[in-house]
């Protein structure tokens, strides 16, 4: 693949992973609220597992990109 593109690709991965944090960071407060609250967080904690399953993916196509630009 042309390193422009490759570099483009990586930009991308990066801002999912920098978002991805961002929303496992607040489904966690969300969580938290609602424990605090009494409520049940069981469709919570399901969405967390689900956003921390995605999280891995970019991180992992972060580093698959940096790699492929490495060489």
């Amino acid at each position: 693949m042309d390193r422009a593109i490759l570099k483009e690709h990586l930009a991308q991965a990066e801002r999912h992973a920098s978002r991805g944090k961002q929303h496992l960071a607040r489904q966690e407060e969300i969580i938290a609220e609602l424990d605090r609250d009494g409520h049940d967080t069981t469709e919570a904690r399901k969405v967390l597992a689900t956003l921390r399953q995605t999280q891995v993916l970019h991180e992992q196509d972060v580093e698959r990109l940096l790699r492929e630009l490495g060489r």
